[in-house]
């Protein structure tokens, strides 16, 4: 979540019982350093010098720049990160065996890697070649953090094309590719989260059922005060409905970032840089447009990523009501069903 989760967010969620992440982005690695300082002052790292908190790094990002990869790999690792995710590139496998040499060089604690699928090929994959700890399965929509069913911020990540933010233009849906991952991974394999358009409790208990050991969640929390959105992008998720969120690389287009594997696309909510892109805009408009925006913090052109379930967020609230709110109804429709006795 590049641009919205940061460390206060990252911090808040631990704290109230999931597991945070934050984004490394586009930022600089001093950047960076200043969000693992804010989760530290929130956080203290246990005895064993290990901060409970993730980081997030786009595989394609890691390749276009080595250098600020290496710097910022090299912060997280100092920080004592707990966790590191790994999504969106060619060239996973190079950079989950530097991180791992690189840590065990500095005589660090055991690094977990949350590797982010979408297909049951690539679960294969993570967990014979990436040796993944977790596996988080995208259907169509946007990640952010749960387990404890663990929540998570944003193992296995198995992301559905529900999700907000970026993710697989064509794939499955999370009630299709979850079983479809676990048909491939081991019963002693890595567990197996699920992610894209999971905003309450319910789709927590679902996908328990589902055989999912957690879920995460991405939109629900950029609603949260800790989030780096601002109140208007708030504001824009509060009243916008599930028909608003669509999938489109104009905002990549007029950001100029650029560099996604073939197939992946963005969800965000509608407005007039998806209608110009869609329309044909000269792309240097559209690009001078939206630096003129974002400059004004219009959100009519910029960009407000929103799973496919934004329109059941009602309310802005802290990150550990939400984390509370969520175990709390996921507890209770497990209950319902096991009144059945089915």
């Amino acid at each position: 979540m590049a641009g919205a989760s940061g460390g206060a967010l990252a911090a808040q969620v631990t704290l109230a019982g999931g597991f945070g992440f934050l984004a490394a982005g586009y930022g600089s690695a001093d950047k960076l350093r200043a969000e693992f300082e804010i989760a530290r002052n929130l956080i203290q790292p246990n005895e064993k010098g290990i901060l409970p908190v993730g980081v997030g790094f786009l595989g394609w990002l890691l390749d276009k720049n080595e250098e600020l990869a290496k710097e910022q790999i090299s912060v997280a690792l100092e920080y004592g990160v707990q966790a590191i995710w790994l999504s969106f590139g060619d060239r996973l496998d190079y950079w989950v065996d530097y991180i791992r040499k690189l840590n065990e060089s500095k005589c660090g604690h055991k690094v977990l890697f949350f590797v982010q699928i979408t297909s049951a090929k690539e679960a294969e994959m993570a967990v014979n070649v990436l040796k993944a700890d977790i596996i988080v399965a995208q259907g169509l929509s946007f990640p952010f953090f749960m387990i404890d069913p663990l929540i998570f911020l944003t193992d296995i990540g198995i992301l559905g094309t529900e999700a907000g933010g970026h993710g697989s233009a064509n794939g499955l849906s999370l009630l299709a590719l979850v079983p479809s991952v676990l048909s491939v991974v081991p019963p002693d394999g890595p567990p197996v989260l699920a992610a894209g358009g999971l905003v309450t409790g319910a789709h927590l208990a679902a996908l328990l059922a589902l055989g999912a050991s957690g879920i995460v969640i991405g939109t629900r929390f950029l609603l949260c005060p800790e989030s780096l959105y601002t109140d208007s992008q708030r504001n824009a998720l509060l009243s916008a409905d599930s028909t608003q969120s669509v999938r489109t690389m104009a905002f990549d287009e007029a950001r100029e970032t650029l560099g996604w594997p073939k197939g992946i696309d963005g969800r965000g909510l509608h407005n007039a840089t998806v209608e110009d892109y869609n329309r044909g805009e000269d792309v240097q408009i559209l690009r001078k447009k939206y630096q003129e925006a974002q400059e004004k913090g219009d959100i009519s052109r910029i960009v407000v990523w929103a799973g496919a379930s934004v329109g059941l967020m009602n309310k802005i609230q802290p990150a550990k009501e939400v984390v509370t709110e969520i175990h709390e109804e996921c507890q209770k429709r497990l209950n319902v069903v096991a009144s059945l006795g089915l």
